[in-house]
This record gives structure tokens, C-alpha cells and sequence, in this order.
């Protein structure tokens, strides 16, 4: 509710299995939630009696001139909230995922009959607080030695900083998401702890992302930071086709059907068709999820849509009767870490690393570049406590997930093993803090912040 500070995160993903196949909705993907979360603490801007502030501020205090403010207004024609950006110092930064989920989510609560008559909106301050393994560049100090290392200033503009393709954006529009509607709207209208209230955030924060993308993804990086692991069929692409522009007419009321959560009566085009299967994503006990951030070759560009090429034009039946033995062994590789298969972890990982890479020679795209299999074969055949790894998503340069032993002296062994390889061949390799995590959005405890906030 307005009037009291709010504090939400949502989790970085990784996509263990499912890369390409995830788009189709024939396919799935095991997605697993990271411990690196995007955090948005949401505070009432106090002001003087009799003066109406009609502002919301956006700060995002580890980088350089990451400040945005916005006013708002109501659209005609049940255009919804639309916002404006007010400048700051001299120039005007735009940041489209800040800018649309601020639409988005304003719009629904005003949509969603919440708001009084007035429609205007308690002042608000919005903080946004990225764990550092987020980022890959050298950061400064937190803003006291007292504090823990988990935030850090980087000497870089927001725009510069080198990411590590944890889903900081899905991350980001979910939480900033769920704290303006914990914010604003009362507890029996919204709750991130309800399945009610994360279908809402899912379904709101889903068509926010897609906005602020241009362009309408399979949306397993949303689902993993709404509800954690799990594994994930996408929803219908058509279900956002037909949703008007911020402030275009009508766009309130279709944003309020289009979120709503209840499903499609018979007959009718609305309703979600997602399937998110907690469940089916775990982890054996003794085991963890790690992520190497990778700097050992150049990312290619329009991956994604050269494999689609392949799979739509070149070579469509070769290409189904792969991703349909794709799909059977990621669901294989599911029911081993499901039911605690230790010793078949490896062959899994391998069956399916197999596959990836004929996909890759067949679409002339380097979904496992040969880098990336040297260091996977190398951690596998030569570290012990490394059960396998692959490189996740539609794969490439930058990152490796890793299938390890969870305790200290397997980490230690893997970062010797890295720091030596990386010196070897003029690489750097280097293991993140980060883990995997079953646990979506939450609503945090504002203690944790402190020193970071005004």
C-alpha cells in the first residue's frame, strides 16, 4: 500500500536446456533461477503540506548518471497512464524498460479500479539495486566499507556496462512491476505471494517486456524471474498481437483484459496458455547450478535468426526430427536432476551437448563455438567435482553453466582451474558468485538496503 516503503526482487535466469526449442511452443525449456536478483525498493517522496508533487523518480545509484523522472498523465480516449520523462542536468537518457513498465504497470492500476477519481498517483522515489554478478567490469567499493560487497558503485554510465547475460532486463521490468503494484494497490488486490498475484505480475510483466523489446520473445526470462525454476512452454504469440500503443485509444481497457489471469471461456480468444511446471526443475541435493562469465571470442550477431532460417527454410524436416530428439533429451536430462540420478548427469549433459552442436554445423551458426567445447571437455575431464556443463541459451561466447559438487573445495579447485587455463591461452574465464535458486519475485526486508537509499 502507498504510504509505506516496499521492497521487491526478482532473480536472473539461466536456460540449462531448451535453447532455440524454447521460442515453439511444441518444445520446452528447463530454466533455472539464479541468486543474483534485481531489487526495487519503492519509497513515498515526503512533501510539504499543501504542495502536490505529481513525479515519479527512477534511481539507480551503482552507475553514473542513472537518475530518471517522469511526470504522467492520463491519455483520452481510455488511453491509459503515459509518461513523460523530465529532463535531468542537461541531456535526456532515455531507458525504455524504466519508461514502458512504468506505463504498463500504472495503466493496470488504474484499469484495475484502484486508483481514486483524481487519478493521480502518491509520489514516489523507485531505487534499483543489481547484485554486482550481474556486471563484469572492475567495480568500486558499496557506499560503506561497513556493507556487504553484494551492491557496488561502477565507474560507468548504465548503457556502458559490460553485462553477463543473467536476464537483467526480465529481472528489472518484473521487479519494478511487482513494486509498483505492491506499492499502490492493497494487499487483497495484489500479493506477490499468492499464485493469483504472480499470474497478474507474469501476465502485466510479459507484455511490458515484450513493449519495451519491440519485439515479442518466448518469454521463459520473465516466467523464471515471476515464479523461479521450472520448466516452461511459451504462451501464443497472438495473445499480445493485438494490445494498441501507450496512450493510443483503447489501450487501458486491453491491457486489463489482456493481463487478467482467469482463463478463456470456450469459444473466446483471451486467456494465457503458458505452462510453467515447477515441479519438474530441481536440483539433487549436494548439487549446484554455477555460471562462468566467459570473455574468449566475439559474440555473432542474429544467431537466432539464422537457426529459424535453417529450421523454417533450409531444412525443415531434418531440423523437427532434431529438435524432436532435442526435446527428449532435455526432458532426460529434467528427470535425472529431478530424481537425484547423480551418476547420469554427465551422459545427460553429453547427449545433449551432441545435438546443440550438430544444430549449430547444420545452421552454419556457432551455438557451442570450439572455444567453448576445449573449456567445457577440459572442466569436466580435469576438474574434480564437475559434473558437466553446457553453454546456455542460444549459446555462443559468453557464458558456461556449470553442473558442480556444491561445496568449498570443488569452487576453489574450478577458480584454480580457470585462473591457470585463463593465463594459458590469453583468455579470461572467470566463475560467478552467482548459484542457482528455486525461488521467484519476493517482497524483501528494507534492512539489507541500508546505506542506499535516501
Amino acid at each position: 500500500m502507498s504510504g509505506t516503503s516496499t521492497a521487491v526482487s526478482a532473480p536472473g535466469k539461466v536456460l540449462l536446456a531448451g535453447g532455440y526449442l524454447v521460442l515453439d511452443r511444441q518444445y520446452t525449456g528447463l530454466v533455472f533461477g539464479l541468486s543474483a536478483r534485481i531489487n526495487v525498493v519503492a519509497e513515498e517522496i515526503k512533501t510539504s503540506k499543501g504542495v502536490q508533487l505529481s513525479e515519479i523518480i527512477v534511481d539507480s545509484p551503482q552507475f553514473l548518471e542513472a537518475q530518471w523522472r517522469y511526470g504522467y498523465h492520463l491519455a483520452p480516449g481510455d488511453g491509459g497512464i503515459k509518461v513523460t520523462q523530465l529532463q535531468v542536468g542537461s541531456n535526456i537518457n532515455k531507458n525504455p524498460f524504466v519508461e514502458i513498465t512504468l506505463a504498463y504497470a500504472l495503466t493496470y492500476i488504474t484499469a484495475a479500479g484502484h486508483l481514486k477519481k483524481s487519478y493521480t498517483f502518491e509520489p514516489v522515489q523507485l531505487t534499483i539495486l543489481a547484485d554486482n554478478d550481474y556486471y563484469s567490469q572492475p567495480h568500486t567499493s558499496s557506499p560503506s566499507s561497513s556493507l556487504s560487497s553484494r551492491f557496488s558503485k561502477f565507474p560507468t554510465k548504465l548503457k556502458d556496462a559490460h553485462k553477463t547475460g543473467l536476464g537483467s532486463s526480465a529481472a528489472l521490468v518484473t521487479a519494478l512491476t511487482a513494486a509498483l503494484l505492491t506499492h499502490y494497490l492493497p494487499r487483497s488486490a495484489f500479493d506477490p505471494a499468492t499464485e493469483q498475484g504472480k499470474l497478474v505480475l507474469h501476465n502485466l510483466a510479459q507484455a511490458a517486456h515484450c513493449a519495451a523489446q519491440g519485439k515479442v520473445g518466448s518469454g521463459f526470462d520473465v516466467a523464471a524471474a515471476v515464479f523461479g525454476s521450472c520448466v516452461y512452454r511459451r504462451f501464443s504469440p497472438s495473445i499480445l498481437k493485438d494490445l494498441p500503443e501507450v496512450g493510443a485509444p483503447g489501450f487501458s481497457s486491453a491491457l486489463a483484459a489482456c493481463v487478467d489471469p482467469s482463463p478463456a471461456s470456450e469459444g473466446s480468444t483471451g486467456g494465457w496458455d503458458t505452462q510453467v511446471a515447477k515441479a519438474s526443475a530441481s536440483m539433487p541435493p549436494g548439487v549446484a547450478l554455477r555460471m562462468c562469465d566467459v570473455d574468449c571470442g566475439s559474440q555473432t550477431v542474429g544467431m537466432v535468426k539464422q537457426v529459424l532460417k535453417w529450421r523454417d527454410e533450409t531444412d525443415p524436416a531434418g531440423a523437427k526430427k532434431l529438435w524432436d530428439e532435442l526435446q527428449r533429451r532435455n526432458e532426460e536430462l529434467g528427470a535425472v536432476l529431478s530424481q537425484d540420478r547423480k551418476g547420469d548427469i554427465r551422459d545427460a549433459v553429453s547427449g545433449i551437448r551432441e545435438l546443440v552442436r550438430e544444430m549449430g554445423e547444420r545452421s552454419g551458426v556457432p551455438i557451442e563455438p570450439e572455444s567453448q567445447t576445449y573449456l567445457l571437455d577440459a572442466l569436466t575431464r580435469e576438474v574434480e567435482g564437475v559434473y558437466a556443463g553446457v553453454v546456455p541459451g542460444a549459446g555462443g561466447y559468453d557464458a558456461l553453466a556449470l553442473l558442480v559438487k556444491d561445496d568449498e573445495a570443488t569452487e576453489a579447485r574450478i577458480k584454480e582451474y580457470l585462473s591457470k587455463l585463463s593465463a594459458e591461452k590469453g583468455w579470461k574465464v572467470r566463475l560467478l558468485d552467482v548459484k542457482g535458486e528455486m525461488e521467484g519475485v519476493r517482497t524483501e526486508e528494507l534492512e539489507q538496503y541500508k546505506g542506499w537509499l535516501s
